[in-house]
């Protein structure tokens, strides 16, 4: 379906419910279940890794399983050395780290680090597809601050497919300023891994992707939190931290809890200035938020997705604005353990990371309209930007459309300016690689091309709404060094490169 027909589509749905008396009636359109919370939330492993010659080398294998994302039913799944997701990657800044990614799998497949500054040969976009049977071994070195970072595939035209059915894993980055931080920071425990997806199950508790026109993709009635729905986690201090990733293909979520505040101390690339005290938080497809919640000896409480403010889209409950549902369940013990309060110091990287507008040499402008982006819709074998390294830059970005879509660059972490000659509210202060677009506004994102110049393999950008992003919503950035002659259109030498196909 074109991006045209689709609108359409979604647009005839939404008068159909309101012909039928739909319109006047609050709440949602997408029945959510209310599970029963009695099944301990599953914290994915830390994967292991060895260090040979200065390189901490990880393994993963793509693959086919069963999980119970219900209790006692079995549903087809894929995951990362298991069933379902994948463990969760861990390193430090300075170091150079190496992944040999095997795709078990029967289809073609990639493994793009989300929010990771590294070489576009080793981003993990559509031009390093793996083949089944394949193994693909990307080398580069860390060097960006502490943050929760994610991982999964990124094949053209198959992301949203592959996502869905659960490939996907958290990647931990650490630096001096988050080992001194006063922080919750013992891994699945104190410091807890949330990963938020809906799914649609059909009668035999298999995954259904529907495909029905509607906007801004599935918006499933099953949603599940590290692959289970109905979880809890059991709570031994006085303070928690939930590192929250929208894992979700379409569905924009506004978590928070109704009984208490949170700390918000970190946002996609890593910690903020200040905690800044919020009732919840908003997520996008492919957001990630740090927070930190209070507990009480002997109490329970529930993180919740409440109605989330989609910022003037055409019909929020058609889109998943008016639905609200409990996502996990925290039980605190009888007696807790002591924690801080947050707080830490700026890193010594503080100065070298910091962006400055005064900086900026260019300014882009991007508008997004259905599947396409400046008009355009995907092409690998065109080029649409092209940056030189080491310069700072302004992107303008607008939603033209009113329906959801979120903004995602790879590479880099940008500081939003404004959002419609405004400074940014508390929780997009911080560093970001993705950012929802409210319709018909003007975000102004500030980025630098820092390293890694290449004038033939290119970087993504795109919506994250990855029925979106497959049906074409998406560009291709080079990164080349100055004087070079590479330049934005269609591109011989990127048509007819090979990829980075991985060996076997």
């Amino acid at each position: 379906m074109t991006g045209r027909r689709a609108t359409a589509a979604a647009l005839a749905a939404v008068v159909a419910l309101l012909a039928a008396g739909c319109g006047g009636i609050p709440g949602s359109v997408t029945s959510v279940d209310e599970p029963g919370f009695t099944r301990e939330l599953p914290v994915p492993p830390l994967a292991e890794s060895r260090v040979v010659d200065g390189v901490r080398t990880f393994r993963l294998t793509a693959q086919e399983g069963t999980t119970e994302l219900l209790p006692g039913v079995e549903t087809r799944t894929q995951g990362y050395d298991g069933a379902y997701l994948g463990p969760t990657l861990r390193a430090e800044r300075g170091e150079k780290v190496s992944v040999e990614v095997t795709n078990a799998l029967d289809e073609t497949t990639t493994v793009h680090w989300h929010g990771m500054h590294l070489p576009a040969a080793m981003d993990g976009g559509p031009h390093q597809p793996v083949e089944p049977g394949a193994t693909w071994r990307p080398t580069w070195a860390i060097d960006q601050p502490a943050a929760t970072l994610w991982y999964h595939p990124h094949p053209h035209g198959e992301t949203e497919a592959q996502v869905y059915r659960g490939l996907a894993g958290l990647f931990l980055l650490d630096d001096d300023a988050s080992r001194a931080a006063d922080l919750p920071r013992e891994y699945g425990v104190d410091d807890v891994p949330v990963v938020v997806q809906d799914k649609v199950l059909d009668d035999d508790g298999q995954l259904v992707l529907d495909h029905d026109g509607g906007e801004p993709g599935t918006l499933g009635g099953t949603v599940v939190t590290n692959g289970v729905a109905g979880a809890y986690q059991r709570v031994t201090t006085e303070r928690v931290r939930l590192r929250l990733v929208n894992g979700s293909t379409a569905r924009t979520y506004a978590l928070g809890f109704g009984d208490r505040d949170l700390d918000l101390v970190a946002t996609d690339g890593g910690l903020l200035d200040a905690p800044v005290r919020l009732d919840r938080v908003r997520l996008a497809p492919g957001e990630r938020a740090e927070v930190v919640v209070v507990m009480k000896p002997g109490e329970t409480t529930r993180l919740r997705s409440f109605e989330a403010d989609l910022g003037g889209v055409a019909v929020p409950f058609a889109m998943g604005g008016n639905d609200a549902f409990d996502v996990l369940e925290l039980r605190a013990a009888d007696r807790l353990a002591p924690s801080p309060a947050p707080a830490w110091e700026p890193s010594e990287h503080a100065a070298g990371d910091a962006l400055h507008e005064g900086d900026a040499t260019v300014t882009r402008t991007f508008d997004l309209a259905e599947r396409t982006i400046n008009g355009e819709t995907m092409d690998t074998g065109r080029i649409d930007e092209v940056a030189v390294v080491g310069t700072t830059e302004v992107w303008e970005v607008r939603n033209t459309v009113p329906m959801p879509h979120s903004f995602h660059v790879h590479d880099v972490q940008f500081r939003v300016l404004t959002v419609d000659g405004e400074a940014p509210p508390p929780e997009l202060a911080g560093r970001k690689d993705t950012v929802y677009l409210e319709p018909r506004r003007t975000y102004r994102l500030l980025m630098r091309f820092d390293d890694y110049a290449d004038d033939v393999r290119p970087y993504m950008y795109h919506c994250h709404m990855l029925l979106h992003e497959d049906e074409g919503m998406m560009g291709q950035l080079l990164v080349v060094e100055p004087g070079s002659t590479a330049r934005p259109g269609p591109s011989e030498r990127l048509a007819g490169h090979d990829g980075g196909h991985g060996h076997g």
